[in-house]
């Protein structure tokens, strides 16, 4: 960036010119004329597992195709982060010292090297287009049912450190409760912060697994050896769990500080009938007695920067109504975040339109409606994230296409982890639009000491700025590029003249408060 002199003697020459074309977002700007939030979490969950969202054995050129088409895709359809897992039974979707390669990207045995780096291309690529990349992992998953433990690759820790490993119903678990487990994982976190891009690192429902019927987890040996200050053993078990989110997050905070550590748990907590302030629901799993997931603890705490229930049921079910729980999830972030602010987001049972039992995923308005409900100012939900790829790709009874057309339809920013770091970025040295065949290129130059991690580029028609505060003038967001970052407008008309107005996002989403303005023709 410093040794480009033609940019720099550019930078000089116009210096004077440049604090003229500074505006200010105003403070406290009007209610933009919209229903849609300027900034809404609008994430799919790609799922690897068992290659539910993308298949196996693709080569590099083939691998690329598929994540550009794919993020296009989701670009198209105005979300703004996506959910990659990365690690779906202790391998790795990325070169890792720690863990082998995943079988789910090679189709092949586990430990095979596919001669790429699937991480690698898919955050370069999200990044390319705005998004944001979240990594999905799951702590303590070795293998799916029926796998055997000679069906791992020879280095997997779960063959050269069996004593590590539990078998529970047909799958085999690493140990929560073993301090070498805890350390081993919180390696991992870190080699994948500091090895990757990725802006956030994503945990799922699967802590301790779900109960099964007349079969006791097998972690006695080392209740009696780590739990002997804790009387009962659930006890024992939701401490394990609770020192490893902390410790994640500290490991994550450490290496990376404005990465976010997220999870997304089972949709209940606890029913009321265990606890007078757990939900009215009469679900027959819960976070807190059976996965062994006191997520209020991490809530209370602030050892994460967001949580994402998985509210995987309609509107009327009697034992579990979504609006009940929104409401209580509301209620936990408002009430016990008292460390730091939690984001809240929603999980969404795409999967269930037009496929489940209860009726009224029979109704393609089903899930639209939930994103309305997680709007309400009544609630806290900032935004949510779709269950999968695939659900929202085959869009039954037509309700992607309704999401898309009617919810989605504006470009909408990531929320704030000011939590993290409340500093606001300055606006970008430099910004010239030149109009060109297939539109207006928008060149950025940035030579602020301190660089920020996107710009968001806001266009109005003629000659006067409009509201920053309205998602319809957003045309995009973009990844700085080193200092010099290039944008190519494709929706703007060759006939029309514009104003251009680019400010600067931090790396934990804040917004810089001044705007470079360009206005055509002037």
């Amino acid at each position: 960036m410093r040794n480009n002199n033609s940019k720099l003697k550019i930078l000089t020459l116009v210096l004077m010119i440049l604090v003229l074309c500074l505006s200010t977002i105003p403070a406290n700007t009007a209610k933009a004329n919209t229903t849609q939030p300027k900034r809404e979490m609008r994430a799919v969950w790609i799922s690897t597992v068992l290659n539910l969202d993308m298949k196996a054995g693709m080569n590099k050129e083939q691998y690329t195709a598929w994540a550009r088409q794919t993020l296009d895709q989701l670009k198209a359809n105005k979300f703004n982060t996506v959910i990659y897992q990365v690690r779906p039974t202790n391998d790795a979707m990325y070169a890792s010292e720690l863990a082998p390669w995943s079988s789910y990207i090679t189709g092949k045995k586990q430990g095979t090297n596919p001669g790429f780096d699937p991480l690698e291309i898919i955050v370069e690529e999200a990044h390319k287009r705005g998004m944001e990349l979240h990594a999905w992992m799951n702590p303590y998953r070795v293998t799916m049912s029926g796998q055997k433990l000679t069906d791992l690759s020879a280095d997997n820790v779960a063959r050269t450190h069996p004593n590590w490993v539990v078998k529970y119903g047909k799958q085999y678990y690493l140990n929560p409760g073993l301090p070498e487990v805890q350390d081993y994982l919180v390696q991992i976190v870190r080699e994948l912060v500091a090895n990757y891009d990725v802006d956030a690192v994503h945990m799922d429902d699967y802590f301790y697994p779900y109960k099964i019927a007349n079969e006791v987890f097998p972690d006695q040996a080392a209740f009696k050896t780590y739990g002997t200050s804790f009387k009962k053993v659930e006890d024992w078990r939701r401490d394990n769990v609770n020192n490893l989110v902390e410790n994640l997050y500290t490991a994550i905070k450490e290496t990376k500080p404005y990465v976010q550590f997220g999870i997304s748990p089972f949709g209940v907590w606890r029913n009321k009938s265990l606890d007078k302030t757990g939900s009215d629901t009469r679900a027959g799993v819960n976070n807190y007695d059976d996965l062994y997931a006191d997520v209020r603890t991490w809530i209370q705490n602030g050892t994460i920067d967001y949580i994402t229930p998985q509210i995987y049921w309609s509107r009327t079910l009697s034992v579990a109504k979504y609006g009940t729980l929104l409401d209580w999830w509301s209620h936990e972030v408002q009430t016990y975040a008292k460390t730091h602010p939690v984001h809240l987001y929603i999980g969404l049972a795409d999967y269930k339109v037009g496929n489940d039992s209860d009726a009224a995923w029979k109704n393609k308005m089903e899930l639209p409606n939930q994103i309305l409900a997680n709007r309400s100012e009544k609630v806290a939900a900032e935004g949510q994230m779709h269950f999968s790829l695939r659900s929202f790709q085959n869009d039954k009874l037509g309700y992607a296409t309704i999401v898309r057309q009617q919810l989605y339809n504006y470009t909408a920013l990531t929320p704030v982890t000011t939590w993290d770091d409340n500093t606001v970025p300055n606006t970008p040295t430099f910004v010239q639009v030149t109009k060109e065949a297939a539109g207006r290129k928008i060149e950025i130059i940035d030579d602020n000491e301190t660089q920020p991690r996107k710009y968001v580029i806001y266009r109005f028609n003629g000659n006067k700025e409009g509201s920053y505060d309205d998602p319809q003038n957003i045309v995009d967001v973009v990844y700085n590029k080193d200092g010099i970052t290039q944008y190519l407008d494709k929706s703007a008309l060759a006939k029309h003249s514009y104003t251009y107005g680019i400010t600067a996002v931090s790396a934990t989403g804040v917004e810089s408060k001044e705007v470079f303005v360009v206005k055509e023709n002037q």
